[in-house]
């Protein structure tokens, strides 16, 4: 069991309860490398009936053909999900008319009564290091929110006019108290959501490694040049003669250069959760 929950994430849960009468709908945002490990439990207790958009983020790093698995499943529990890219804009001018789906009955209710058409009112919702902040900023075509590649950048909520159509409320990252699953907190933590501190990381290499024997061979033998019957020893025993890696605590520092390959996508597409 992994724990984690810093006072900061205690106070967004509460600030979540608080506003939600203020918007619409909620931007749901799920890593789609990991859409199950990625989806706290919490989240969807605090929304519970409250319209919601799944926005399938970093969706240029996944497989494709597990984040369409993903999409279908979603709308078998009718949700609507969209993947999405923010670096290349994938799909991002599309979220308007998407939430306009999801808004449909509502809008209308509120046409009948007379009210006058008005922008979309969202939250934005979604664990640290989910892409908050560089979806925002994609969106309004500035820097407005603070991004970074750790999780726990975003400390207070914010108010985001993006366009005549759409206003965004940026919610800080939250994650829940402890992950009974170990399988969701080795994901979470290859992937960058909780911080590399709280699991070693010659752990979270190892998990990766065995990971990729399993469910991706080709991407080893490709992006370095080795076998996947070898044990993780010999493996960053060899990348660490080809890439020139050389100290006692090489195998760390290997396992440190596979996972940041993983993180920016230089071995690949790849999704963790299955």
């Amino acid at each position: 069991m992994i724990q984690w929950f810093p006072g900061h994430m205690a106070k967004a849960r509460s600030e979540i309860e608080a506003n939600l009468k203020l918007v619409d709908i909620v931007f749901e945002l799920l890593d789609a490398r990991v859409p199950i490990s990625s989806r706290n439990p919490l989240i969807n207790q605090i929304l519970n009936q409250k319209p919601r958009l799944v926005l399938l983020t970093k969706s240029n790093l996944a497989d494709p053909s597990y984040t369409k698995k993903f999409i279908n499943e979603f709308k078998k529990n009718n949700i609507i999900a969209l993947e999405i890219d923010s670096i290349s804009g994938m799909n991002i001018n599309r979220i308007v008319s998407y939430s306009n789906s999801v808004l449909k009955e509502k809008f209308a209710r509120e046409k009948a009564k007379g009210l006058k058409p008005r922008a979309i009112r969202a939250m934005i919702v979604g664990i640290p290091n989910v892409g908050k902040s560089t979806l925002i900023n994609r969106l309004v075509n500035k820097k407005v929110a603070k991004v970074g590649d750790r999780p726990g950048v975003t400390k207070a909520k914010q108010w985001v006019r993006i366009n005549k159509d759409l206003e965004l409320l940026d919610m800080p990252g939250v994650l829940w108290p402890k992950f009974e699953d170990m399988t969701v907190g080795y994901n979470l933590a290859v992937t960058g959501a909780i911080k590399d501190e709280v699991l070693s990381i010659e752990d979270i290499g190892n998990y990766l490694l065995d990971f990729l024997k399993v469910n991706y061979p080709n991407i080893l033998e490709k992006k370095y040049n080795i076998n996947e019957q070898l044990d993780n020893l010999e493996i960053c025993k060899q990348i660490s003669k080809d890439r020139g890696i050389f100290g006692d605590d090489y195998y760390i520092k290997v396992m440190d250069v596979i996972l940041n390959d993983f993180r920016s996508a230089r071995i690949g597409r790849v999704t963790l959760d299955r």
